[in-house]
C-alpha cells in the first residue's frame, strides 16, 4: 500500500500576482516562497486566489486574508501550502447560486487523470459552504492527493459533504495507483447536507491514513463514512446529532477504531465491516443514545473470509432501547473476537451474537 516519492529539487519561486504580496526572505538552500492574498469580499476573490496559485510554485505557501467569496472552485496545486490566518481571520464563503460541484478541489480531482495528486496542506481557515443559497451545490473540499493535510478548519453548511477524500475525478475516473498516508485532524464540520467526513472508494486507494481530533455535528445523513478504512487510524472524534449512522467503516483490515466519542444518532453509532485477513481494533468508545428511537450502537459484520477483531473498554448507554453489540458474520464465513471490559446499560438488547461468531476473552 505504499508508494516511494522520488526525490524532487524544489527551486525557490518569486510569485507576481495582483493582489498577492511575495515574501522571498529564506536562507540558503531552503525552497518556498510565500504569497499573502488579500481577498475583497467579492466574486473576484476566487480569481485572485486561483492566480496565486499559478503563479506559484512547488513548495510555497498561499496565506489567504481576510472573507473570500467565490463562485468558481479554487485549484489545490500539489506540493503547496494553503493557510488561513485564523479561523475567524479567513473565511471562504461560497457565493449565493455559485453552485459549484465544490469550494476547493486538488487539480488530479479537476484535471480527471487517472493519478493521485501530489500533497497538498490545508489550514486555519473557515469554509462556508452556504447551503440555503446554493441547493445544487456538492462539496466544501474534495482531495485527491496523498500524503496530504487537513487541520484546524471550520466547514459549515455544504450541501454534499464537508470533507472529500476520493479516488474518483469530476468526471469520475478512478485512480490507477494508491492515494495513502494522509492526516485530517483538528476539524470542526457542521450542518453538511450528507457527510462531514466522506471517503470515497471504489478500488483500493484510500488507505493508510489517520483521522484524528475532529468534531462532526448536525450531518444529514451521517457523521463520517469510510468506504476503505483498511489501514486507517480513526481517533478521538467526537460525532453528534447526525440524521444516520455516525460512524460507518467499511473494509477493516489492521485498522485502529478509538477513543471515539458518539452521541445521538439514526439507525447504527458505529458500523463496520471486516475483512478476513489480518486484525482490528475497535476499543475504548463512548456510544450514547438519549434523542429516543431504537437502534445498534455498535453493528459487526465480515466481508469475506474469516474476521479477526478486538473488541474492548467501549462503554455504550442507550435509552432503554435497540441492541449494545451486533456481532454478525454477513457474507464472510466467520468472525473471531477477543471481548473484554465492554460496558453496556441501558439498552433492549445487550448483545447480539450470529451464526459462525466465536467469541472469547482473548490471551
Amino acid at each position: 500500500m505504499k508508494r516511494v516519492l522520488s526525490l524532487l529539487l524544489l527551486v525557490p519561486s518569486v510569485i507576481l500576482v495582483s493582489g498577492a504580496v511575495t515574501d522571498h526572505g529564506r536562507g540558503p538552500g531552503v525552497a518556498g516562497a510565500t504569497a499573502p492574498v488579500s481577498c475583497a469580499n467579492d466574486t473576484g476573490d476566487d480569481e485572485r486566489i486561483n492566480r496565486a496559485v499559478a503563479a506559484s510554485a512547488a513548495g510555497d505557501e498561499i496565506v489567504l486574508r481576510g472573507s473570500c467569496l467565490v463562485d468558481d472552485t479554487i485549484r489545490l496545486a500539489g506540493e503547496r501550502t494553503y493557510r488561513g490566518e485564523s479561523r475567524a481571520g479567513t473565511v471562504i464563503r461560497q457565493a449565493d447560486g455559485a453552485n459549484l460541484d465544490a469550494l476547493l478541489a486538488s487539480d488530479s480531482y479537476l484535471d480527471d487523470v487517472p493519478f493521485t495528486g501530489m500533497p497538498v496542506t490545508i489550514r486555519g481557515l473557515t469554509i462556508d459552504g452556504n447551503r440555503d443559497r446554493n441547493p445544487g451545490a456538492g462539496d466544501a473540499l474534495v482531495i485527491r492527493a496523498w500524503q496530504s493535510r487537513i487541520d484546524d478548519l471550520v466547514i459549515m453548511g455544504s450541501n454534499r459533504h464537508g470533507i472529500r477524500i476520493t479516488n474518483r475525478s469530476a468526471n469520475g475516473t478512478a485512480l490507477g495507483n494508491t492515494q495513502v498516508n494522509g492526516v485530517v485532524s483538528g476539524n470542526h464540520i457542521e450542518g453538511s447536507g450528507g457527510h462531514g467526513i466522506y471517503v470515497e472508494d471504489s478500488g483500493n486507494s484510500v488507505t493508510d491514513w489517520q483521522l484524528v481530533d475532529n468534531w462532526i455535528a448536525d450531518s444529514g445523513l451521517g457523521g463520517i463514512t469510510l468506504e476503505n478504512a483498511a489501514g486507517w487510524m480513526v481517533q478521538r472524534n467526537h460525532v453528534y446529532a447526525v440524521g444516520g449512522i455516525a460512524l460507518t467503516a467499511e473494509r477493516l483490515f489492521g485498522t485502529s477504531i478509538a477513543d471515539n466519542y458518539i452521541e445521538d444518532f439514526v439507525g447504527s453509532g458505529l458500523r463496520v465491516s471486516v475483512q478476513g485477513e489480518a486484525a482490528s481494533t475497535i476499543a475504548g468508545n463512548r456510544v450514547f443514545k438519549s434523542n429516543g428511537g431504537t437502534g445498534t450502537f455498535v453493528q459487526i459484520r465480515v466481508n469475506y473470509g474469516t474476521g479477526n477483531l478486538v473488541v474492548s473498554g467501549n462503554a455504550i448507554r442507550g435509552n432503554g432501547a435497540g441492541t449494545g453489540i451486533d456481532y454478525q458474520v454477513g457474507p464472510g464465513d466467520g468472525l473471531v473476537v477477543a471481548a473484554t471490559g465492554n460496558l453496556i446499560t441501558a439498552v433492549g438488547t445487550s448483545r447480539r451474537v450470529g451464526a459462525g461468531v466465536s467469541i472469547s476473552a482473548g490471551l
